[in-house]
């Protein structure tokens, strides 16, 4: 997904034990519509589409219901451009590639979280999240903990891997048992593993540190946040 494909942003997971033989390819970027509206190659891999027009595999958080309003919802993407609901999958994933577009507006703060249970008042106290903002919120890069493809608070990237802003980014997060990376534009941002003693003293030494169970579920939900200032569009 190196390029904007007839402006569709799709999210689509995939069970990593039915990916067993590897990732499947990517849709050409040059196929139709109806083709690159998957945003994957769908065969017999495993991979699934998360996003429709009706948002139907997602909910708002801590509802049985979509709650949706200040989303709006197209046959091609979200997105938002003032504080709304979080929204969150309707089913939880332990193993799993997730794979997404997006891009943010000027001072656009927001996160793709994994993992995460209703357990606590806020998605991000159970799960990590995959940081998503305008790269101009710290033009001189003093904190990558907080930049995009940033484990949010806990593990940096390097630096330089955001496109200028206002173009579409592309990002994956791949989970099989403890190990987790997060991907930006084809390049490795971080890679760690949950439950590390590592994990746990950054956890601790962070803002999480007050939520016993943070990045400890075997699964939750995907989440996408909502709740914070600017636009964001997947």
């Amino acid at each position: 997904m190196s390029a904007r494909r007839a402006g569709l942003a799709v999210l689509a997971v995939a069970a990593l034990a039915a990916c067993a033989g590897g990732k499947p390819a990517a849709a050409d970027s040059s196929a139709p519509a109806a083709v690159a509206a998957t945003g994957i190659s769908v065969d017999t891999a495993g991979w699934v589409p998360l996003f429709d027009a009706t948002l139907s595999r997602w909910r708002g958080w801590k509802s049985d219901s979509l709650v949706s309003r200040g989303w709006v919802i197209t046959d091609s993407m979200i997105s938002k451009d003032s504080v709304v609901s979080d929204l969150t999958t309707r089913t939880n994933y332990g193993n799993f590639e997730l794979e997404f577009e997006w891009k943010v507006g000027a001072m656009g703060n927001a996160g793709v979280f994994y993992k995460v249970t209703d357990e606590y008042d806020k998605p991000y106290w159970s799960g990590p999240e995959y940081q998503l903002r305008d790269e101009a919120m710290d033009p001189e890069a003093k904190n990558l903990k907080l930049s995009s493809a940033s484990v949010y608070g806990l593990y940096a990237p390097p630096a330089g891997l955001t496109k200028p802003l206002g173009e579409w980014n592309t990002a994956r997060i791949v989970v099989k048992g403890d190990s987790v990376t997060h991907w930006l534009n084809g390049q490795q941002a971080v890679a760690y593993a949950l439950g590390s003693p590592d994990f746990t003293t950054l956890v601790k030494a962070a803002k999480f540190g007050e939520y016993p169970n943070f990045g400890r579920a075997a699964k939750g939900m995907i989440a996408i946040q909502g709740d914070h200032n600017g636009s964001l569009g997947l």
